[in-house]
């Protein structure tokens, strides 16, 4: 049985459990995993359009505006999407949660596919383009990327993943201290980045521990999007979470 799903510049489908996909892909990408809050459109890994904030007060209400206004000045329409693709974790629980109800409730809405893409990794992928760009740290030294996204006191969420973008080491909350990496540092140079990075400068001077900027955006996450939505690699709309990668805690005292 073949199931068609048609968008106005094209379509994909399903055979089985295996999705077929043609050569042009429209998605939608929603990054609110750390701080502020960014949209993007892509054809496949060319960016469209891209709107960004710093800190919305209403994150939720920023995106409507600014995917509206995105769609509106790129001559998009929204049913024509192939999928909407959010970064979803791990990061600010309120960040997360508001970004992944907008990317669901989009997604069921235009009865489109749904990508979540591991916050960590879009972070490798702005770090990779900062290199690319001719960053002072060069592409050909780095073995290892380890993004790092701050968490408390001396704790940070971090994985690590090599020049592909494929995992070395899954999503994970770790408590620094100066033995931190040491097998990774030994066996070569490792580009650290993100909010989180500056706790483990402070605390290392490995001559292979390197340091750039790596943020999240939705400007970075074309070409994991495409790559996913390729691969027909989509989320429950009904099942999938954030990825928080340890137990929200809050400071509220119970009552």
């Amino acid at each position: 049985m073949v199931v068609t799903i048609s968008a106005t510049h094209d379509h994909f489908l399903r055979i089985g459990a295996a999705w077929y996909i043609c050569a042009v892909a429209l998605l939608l990408h929603i990054e609110t995993a750390v701080a502020g809050a960014s949209i993007a459109f892509s054809e496949n890994e060319r960016i469209l359009v891209f709107k960004n904030t710093d800190e919305p007060r209403d994150a939720a209400a920023w995106l409507q505006v600014a995917i509206r206004d995105a769609a509106a000045e790129a001559g998009i329409t929204l049913s024509a999407l192939d999928a909407v693709c959010v970064s979803n974790g791990p990061g600010s629980y309120t960040g997360l949660r508001v970004g992944l109800a907008s990317a669901k409730g989009l997604s069921y809405a235009l009865q489109k596919p749904l990508i979540t893409l591991p916050t960590l990794q879009v972070m490798s992928a702005a770090a990779l383009e900062g290199l690319r760009s001719g960053a002072a740290v060069q592409l050909n030294e780095v073995q290892a990327l380890c993004p790092m996204i701050d968490a408390r006191r001396q704790e940070v969420f971090t994985a690590l993943y090599d020049q592909a973008l494929q995992e070395l080491a899954p999503a994970h909350s770790l408590v620094l201290d100066e033995n931190s990496f040491a097998r990774e540092l030994e066996a070569g140079p490792v580009l650290f980045f993100g909010n989180g990075s500056a706790k483990w400068r402070a605390l290392t001077q490995h001559p292979h521990a390197l340091f750039t900027e790596g943020h999240p955006s939705a400007r970075h996450m074309a070409g994991l999007g495409v790559a996913a939505f390729r691969a027909g690699q989509f989320a429950d709309l009904a099942y999938c979470e954030p990825l928080y990668a340890k137990e929200f805690y809050t400071t509220m005292r119970p009552k």
